[in-house]
């Protein structure tokens, strides 16, 4: 049996010294990078928020750079003005980008488009999102600042090449109850650090209700899988239905292949990506 307490305090960190590493990794990236900054999404949510706030504490909010990128299906006045709010209180650029008109083409010029499957409708948005900011990033020398924490990957909740794509992802490493402790660690309020997580990609769509789990019984089992404990275990633990653990593990499992770069067939001496992996200044 493991020795693994699962109780909310096993997610406690000592977020001064989180935010210290973070920032310093994001700082030193940029630095090694010979970047001028770092462009990100600034959706109103709490991951982009804390996201944003240690990118300014990192690098400067006069080298931050926050795309609000709205389109009228999901537009909320309310994402907007939290998003705004963070970018006023750590001193942060902003730029809005309406997305409608560039989505419409998008689906207009696709001829089996189906408006009716939201999932790929909605992955053209994420992966729209994306052109946006890797344009701004290539036109100002910066690099994109991803915004998945650790609950989100581990479950396979992004859309590939979407949000998960980026050049860093600081808070991939800390979970979602984590990320709000530490956003309000920095000062965040807590009415946005508490804000339903969503993705924006329809309307009304919430993360919890997608995934079928509250955060705080995720994020335990998930802790609980990361450590090799057994899906019995956690149930007894957390006093929960076994077969809601191994509906989370199955998921986890299921998206590795969205957690990992394209495979290709082993052919010559050294294969990129497998056993060809050059670290900075090798040659």
């Amino acid at each position: 049996m493991s020795q693994v307490k699962l109780t909310s305090s096993v997610l406690d960190l000592d977020f001064s010294e989180t935010e210290k590493r973070i920032c310093r990794f994001i700082k030193e990236y940029v630095e090694n990078a010979q970047a001028k900054g770092v462009v990100l999404g600034l959706s109103g949510g709490i991951d982009s928020g804390t996201i944003a706030a240690l990118s300014s504490l990192s690098v400067g909010g006069d080298h931050v750079l926050g795309l609000m990128l709205p389109e009228k299906e999901t537009f909320n006045q309310k994402d907007i003005d939290d998003a705004r709010m963070v970018a006023e209180k750590f001193k942060l650029e902003t730029q809005i980008c309406d997305m409608s008109a560039v989505l419409g083409c998008f689906y207009k010029a696709i001829p089996v488009f189906d408006p009716s499957d939201r999932r790929c409708k909605g992955n053209i948005k994420a992966r729209t999102r994306m052109i946006y900011l890797y344009y701004y990033a290539n036109k100002l020398n910066r690099i994109v600042c991803g915004s998945s924490d650790k609950s989100e990957t581990m479950m396979g909740y992004f859309t590939k090449w979407g949000d998960a794509a980026a050049d860093i992802m600081p808070i991939m490493d800390l979970y979602k109850t984590q990320v709000r402790k530490l956003a309000i660690h920095l000062g965040i309020p807590q009415e946005l650090a508490l804000k339903p997580s969503t993705p924006a990609l329809w309307p009304n769509q919430t993360a919890e209700n997608e995934l079928g789990i509250k955060y705080e019984t995720l994020d335990l089992i998930l802790y609980g899988l990361e450590r090799f404990m057994t899906t019995e275990e956690i149930a007894n633990q957390l006093s929960i239905q076994k077969s809601i653990v191994e509906k989370v593990k199955t998921r986890w499992l299921a998206n590795e292949h969205k957690r990992k770069m394209p495979i290709a067939p082993k052919i010559g001496y050294r294969t990129v990506g497998n056993d060809f992996r050059l670290p900075r200044h090798t040659y």
